[in-house]
């Protein structure tokens, strides 16, 4: 089972976050897992058409997803699927 993870950053504004297994073979499926478990966190990620927030990167295994649109991005049972925050300013 995969298990998602997430930034510190994240976790400011989602405090109960942790490190969870996911059952869904689609980030797609992974998403609706997540939002079940942390209410308003989907739509924090993800824009009214599904696709990936500016402001936010996928790594699954070390690598960053290529689709940021689809989140057709594959992934195996053992991965490890990282949502980041980007950070910026001065």
């Amino acid at each position: 089972m995969p298990t998602v993870k997430f930034t510190y950053a994240l976790k400011r504004f989602f405090p109960k976050l942790k490190d969870t297994p996911a059952k869904g073979m689609t980030l797609s499926e992974v998403f609706k897992e997540i939002e079940s478990n942390y209410p308003g966190l989907q739509s924090y990620v993800l824009d009214e058409r599904g696709s990936l927030r500016r402001h936010v990167n996928i790594f699954i295994d070390g690598k960053m997803i290529n689709d940021r649109n689809r989140l057709s991005d594959t992934f195996s049972p053992a991965s490890e699927i990282y949502i980041m925050q980007a950070l910026s300013g001065g």
